[in-house]
């Protein structure tokens, strides 16, 4: 009998399958979850204790971190990884920006399948559609409520009872802990290659040319919420050493090559005097050779990868 060929074409990663069991309590346990994680053929199994209505979960932001290309995350459920479809998108578009896939075995979601693939635009769709819905359904509630003469927003809290205002301000921290961690697969690696050499304000540099707009305390605020989570190294907030000018300019130079790598070095120094940024040695007029040895030493010290 003749064999047939593999398709080279095939999703069909070759990596490592890793399974993720969470439960809400320290109570109960994960064995359940285990058995069928390991029966799907997961050598690798992280296991996780946190309420399904936080999004703060330090055991799957690492796992999400670190996993490699080609490897598969795995869970039993879909409500076992995310507390929302917002969430749940957000964490496969993470594994997908690192070329990882991910897998629900309950459910018709596998990201290494045409199948799947399909099933993750609808969701999608269904996630934009409840948006727009939920947005329509506020706005028709305050036009009502004004129409009864009744003022929007919670009576605790505009009365300043104790009770709501530590509600209001639990959820604040978890709606901007949510905002964080939504995006810190593109903002945080520049910040683990930068810190602590670098200043805050030399990152919050870098990250404007990449489209964040941070200032240096906010980016600070947000590194300290991840260590104070477990998401990442406190050695992120030690004091950077004192630097030379030059080192502010190879850190700006870096960040403009960054966001548009296809610029030529006269450009970036087009860019550097239109910003009236001045030479190592003082001057107003950028050439292309001081560009260029300012991205050398930039790829050097690591703040850019070597072609």
């Amino acid at each position: 009998m003749t064999k047939t060929p593999r398709n080279p074409s095939s999703r069909r990663p070759q990596g490592r399958l890793i399974g993720y069991a969470r439960v809400s309590t320290d109570e109960q346990a994960t064995e359940a979850q285990e058995m069928e994680l390991r029966s799907a053929g997961c050598d690798t199994i992280i296991q996780e204790h946190g309420s399904g209505a936080s999004r703060t979960r330090p055991a799957l932001a690492r796992l999400v971190r670190e996993i490699g290309a080609g490897d598969t995350l795995v869970v039993v459920r879909l409500d076992r990884l995310a507390r929302s479809v917002s969430h749940l998108l957000n964490v496969i578009e993470e594994l997908t920006s690192k070329g990882a896939y991910f897998r629900s075995l309950s459910d018709p979601i596998d990201t290494t399948t045409p199948q799947g693939m399909f099933s993750l635009q609808v969701l999608g769709a269904v996630a934009q559609l409840e948006r727009a819905l939920n947005s329509e359904r506020t706005k028709a509630g305050v036009k009502a409520a004004k129409a009864n003469g009744r003022l929007p927003g919670n009576p605790g809290v505009r009365e300043r009872r104790p009770e709501m205002l530590a509600k209001m301000t639990a959820a604040q921290k978890a709606a901007y802990g949510a905002r964080i961690q939504s995006t810190a697969n593109q903002w945080l690696p520049v910040v683990r290659r930068m810190r602590p050499d670098h200043t805050w304000d030399d990152i919050s540099r870098v990250l404007k040319q990449r489209g964040f707009d941070w200032t240096p305390e906010r980016l600070r605020r947000a590194v300290r919420w991840m260590v104070s989570e477990g998401m990442a190294d406190k050695s992120l907030l030690r004091k950077s050493p004192p630097r030379p000018p030059e080192d502010r300019l190879m850190t700006l130079v870096a960040g403009i090559h960054s966001s548009n790598p296809e610029l030529t070095l006269r450009e970036i120094a087009n860019q550097l005097e239109r910003l009236h940024e001045r030479t190592p040695r003082g001057g107003t007029r950028w050439a292309p050779s001081s560009v260029k040895n300012l991205l050398d030493r930039a790829k050097r010290s690591g703040l850019l990868e070597a072609a």
